[in-house]
């Protein structure tokens, strides 16, 4: 690392930089300046494999503003927990939710050192919003986490997100045991939202090749990054109630212009949906 850099800090000297972060990657893809060389240069890669790989960033931030707004002002939704949050770029659920509700209580949880850094000076405000070190494979440990329990109450209906966050959980660490902990600590009335890459089916050939393609390069250098089956996303949704339209592509979820990114690589690799427990 050197001065110059958008994130020198000494905060940062025992952060290894020479290797690409999901975080970070996903803040180059969006246009965001909180990323080193090695993200830019992954980004650079993937677009060589995948020139409108960005797109799906956009398509992922644009789904995630539609679902809070409807969280907020449709389900009366007032606390949310975002898991997975990534660096606090524009159109963030903190940023969104108070546009919408300015008591709304949201607590953003991720592992990335940095991430805490850039959340905590732009995010935190004791009263209505702050940031949890956290890792998602480890639910009870977050639901237990003493600024988590001061800002949400369980006795209440939450939003939890999980915007982009199960698709870099691998099989062997059980996605879908770590969805069913977070939906048995939530109260009736809760919603769930998740997004996640999309395995495009049987019906089309190429396009799931050249997935499984894409998954083979993020696992190399990430080392996560899983498209799963429609069966498997909707079975971390458990017996919570899917709210209309279902799980659909990000394009397609509660959109006015649902043809505004009309590209069959975002249109059937990233889906999402929202579900409610009764």
């Amino acid at each position: 690392m050197a001065a110059g850099d958008p994130l020198w800090d000494s905060r940062y000297a025992n952060i290894d930089i020479s290797k690409p972060n999901i975080a970070r990657v996903y803040d180059c893809m969006l246009g965001g300046k909180d990323n080193f060389a090695a993200d830019r240069e992954f980004v650079a890669e993937v677009l060589r494999f995948a020139p409108k790989a960005p797109l799906a960033s956009i398509a992922n931030r644009q789904f995630l503003r539609r679902v809070v707004r409807y969280l907020v002002v449709e389900a009366g939704v007032t606390q949310f927990l975002d898991l997975g949050s990534g660096l606090p770029t524009q159109g963030n659920v903190s940023e969104v939710a108070h546009q919408y509700n300015p008591d709304a209580h949201v607590v953003h949880v991720d592992y990335d050192p940095i991430v805490y850094t850039h959340s905590k000076a732009l995010l935190a405000d004791a009263r209505t919003t702050d940031f949890v070190v956290g890792d998602v494979r480890r639910p009870a440990e977050i639901l237990a986490d003493p600024l988590v329990r001061a800002l949400i109450d369980f006795d209440r209906p939450v939003g939890l997100l999980m915007f982009a966050i199960l698709h870099h959980v691998d099989d062997a660490d059980h996605p879908e045991r770590i969805a069913d902990e977070f939906r048995d600590a939530m109260p009736s009335g809760s919603y769930l939202a998740i997004s996640s890459l999309r395995l495009p089916g049987l019906e089309l050939p190429e396009q799931r090749a050249i997935t499984i393609e894409g998954e083979a390069l993020l696992v190399g250098t990430l080392g996560s990054g899983r498209w799963r089956e429609d069966s498997d996303i909707l079975s971390w949704f458990g017996d919570w109630e899917m709210i209309e339209p279902g799980l659909v592509s990000l394009l397609d979820w509660r959109s006015d212009e649902p043809d505004r990114v009309p590209f069959p690589e975002i249109q059937n690799s990233f889906f999402g949906g929202v579900a409610r427990k009764k």
